[in-house]
């Protein structure tokens, strides 16, 4: 029996994917184990607001540029 994965239909980033997204936007390096340390979800690579490279370090993309520099 496979299982699904339920996806809420509005995403809305918690506080610390947020701050996460405002390091890589400020060039800071983001590393896998440091995001597993400071309990990240992956919901930011789901999402496709992040990626990793070879080695393992996080890089914002355009939706991830996107998302913080939205105006409420």
């Amino acid at each position: 029996m496979q299982t699904a994965v339920y996806r809420a239909p509005v995403y809305e980033p918690t506080v610390d994917e947020l701050e996460t997204l405002k390091q890589l936007e400020m060039g800071q390096d983001v590393s896998l184990w440091s995001a597993a340390r400071d309990y990240l979800s992956k919901r930011l690579l789901e999402r496709g607001l992040v990626t990793q490279d070879t080695e393992r370090h996080w890089h914002i993309t355009d939706a991830g540029r996107t998302l913080i520099r939205r105006t409420f």
